[in-house]
């Protein structure tokens, strides 16, 4: 029996798509000729990370800024103080604990702990908060110079006699002053002292009513304590006060009660514009800043070249030399060097030319800082440090760090619904925090502030 027309018709389709297989199959053993099949052919290439160009050059070796303390076996081995501010024998009557946070940078730490020390502030008020995020590593000698968490734990503790308080991670600047807040409710204080670390402070040496940095901080602690202290006499009402300022907050005294009435500081804003937050609420709250004076306070973004200029020495004469071995003073407790060094100075007088020479070389460091683009440019010397316990990326750190002090700017800009620090100016009061909409700044031309 024969397949009809129709039939045959059906098979069609299959034929070419038979032909068209074969066409393919064919082209492609044309393309591989000659080509050699691999035995074990090769698995297909993972993909991995794709990293960054790294440029970083390795900062040089930080000098030492203090010889005569590198040598010192003990506190004796140092100069002494200054006799003009030579603190009294027996501790005043009131409290004048000062507490220095320190995070990175450790020329600045030791240039403002000794800058302190003899301008007269007993050491053992002195209290620096390691805030590193390095947990025991300074204390157990871990860490070396070139990393940016450094800090000579041995110097401040035996040999200028200061207190340190470690912190159990990484603060930020709002949680490190609730950190001094804290202390001071705990140890019953009723004020504090605290200090920038990147400042240096000296008394005023040519005033005629002369007296030491810390005397003239005791005196305003003595101040505040006046049953009459901001007492308006026409009214009889008494006023109160939520801090001192001594050159904005390079040096502030704290009121306890007054920081602990209003609720702190702001931790969701950790840095830059916390500080205006805060000093906003005192003021809606009706607590007075006042402005006082103990003496140079200055901005700083790097150390003197040799910290001993503090202590105020100047060379003997080579007559007093000869006076000097010929009376055999008692050096005993004293390196062989620095006796060498104490014998051949002896103390300067105050409101010297060596005063004057400091003071100008002091303007002139501020004046730098001022002048950076970058003015915390020194937290960026120091990149040393991998492999050491607790190691983090020096640069990615700083990105870090700026990331987060941007988020607390727009946090702090969404609180109060204005951007900028005057924000009491702009009509809010304490409650209005985070029920008010955007203000007339959010409309500007976006103008962004260099908080750093």
């Amino acid at each position: 029996m024969g397949i009809s027309l129709r039939s045959r018709w059906v098979f069609l389709p299959l034929i070419l798509a038979l032909g068209a297989l074969s066409l393919y199959i064919l082209r492609l053993s044309l393309v591989h000729e000659g080509q050699p099949v691999p035995e074990n052919p090769a698995p297909p290439e993972k993909k991995g990370p794709i990293y960054k160009e790294v440029h970083r050059e390795i900062a040089p070796p930080l000098p030492e800024y203090f010889p005569l303390a590198a040598k010192a076996k003990s506190p004796a081995d140092l100069p002494p103080i200054p006799s003009w501010n030579k603190p009294p024998e027996v501790h005043v009557p009131e409290s004048t604990r000062l507490y220095i946070g320190f995070t990175r940078f450790w020329p600045l730490l030791q240039q403002v702990v000794v800058s302190y020390i003899t301008a007269g502030w007993p050491p053992e008020d002195i209290y620096v908060v390691e805030n590193t995020g390095t947990m025991d590593a300074n204390r157990r000698g871990l860490l070396t110079i070139q990393n940016p968490f450094y800090l000579d734990y041995q110097r401040l503790t035996k040999l200028f006699g200061v207190n340190i308080i470690t912190t159990s991670s990484l603060q930020t600047f709002a949680q490190l002053q609730n950190l001094f807040l804290s202390e001071a409710i705990n140890n019953n204080l009723t004020h504090y002292f605290w200090s920038h670390m990147d400042v240096a402070v000296h008394p005023h040496e040519d005033k005629e009513d002369f007296k030491s940095l810390y005397m003239r901080a005791v005196d305003v602690v003595r101040e505040t304590q006046q049953p009459d202290y901001l007492l308006d006499k026409e009214t009889g009402k008494k006023g109160k006060w939520g801090q001192q300022f001594f050159a904005y907050d390079w040096l502030t005294m704290v009121n306890v009660e007054t920081f602990a009435n209003i609720g702190g500081w702001d931790t969701m804003v950790g840095y830059y514009g916390t500080d205006c937050d805060m000093y906003n609420r005192l003021s809606m709250n009706d607590y007075q800043q006042p402005i006082q004076d103990a003496g140079m306070i200055y901005d700083v973004t790097t150390s003197l070249e040799d910290l001993e200029i503090l202590y105020r020495r100047r060379p003997k004469s080579e007559k007093r030399i000869r006076d000097s071995s010929d009376s055999k003073p008692d050096n005993s407790s004293v390196t062989s060097s620095n006796s060498a060094y104490l014998d051949s100075t002896e103390p300067d007088t105050r409101n010297s030319t060596r005063f004057h020479d400091l003071k100008a070389t002091l303007e002139q460091i501020q004046q730098d800082k001022r002048d950076d683009k970058y003015r915390n440019s020194w937290q960026l010397r120091q990149n040393g440090g991998e492999g050491e316990p607790y190691y983090y990326d020096p640069d990615g750190f700083e990105k870090a760090l700026q990331m987060t002090i941007e988020v607390g700017t727009k946090i702090n800009e969404e609180k109060w619904g204005h951007k900028g620090c005057d924000i009491k100016k702009a009509g809010v009061k304490e409650g209005d925090q985070w029920k008010v909409e955007h203000d007339e700044t959010f409309d500007k031309r976006k103008i962004r502030r260099r908080w750093f």
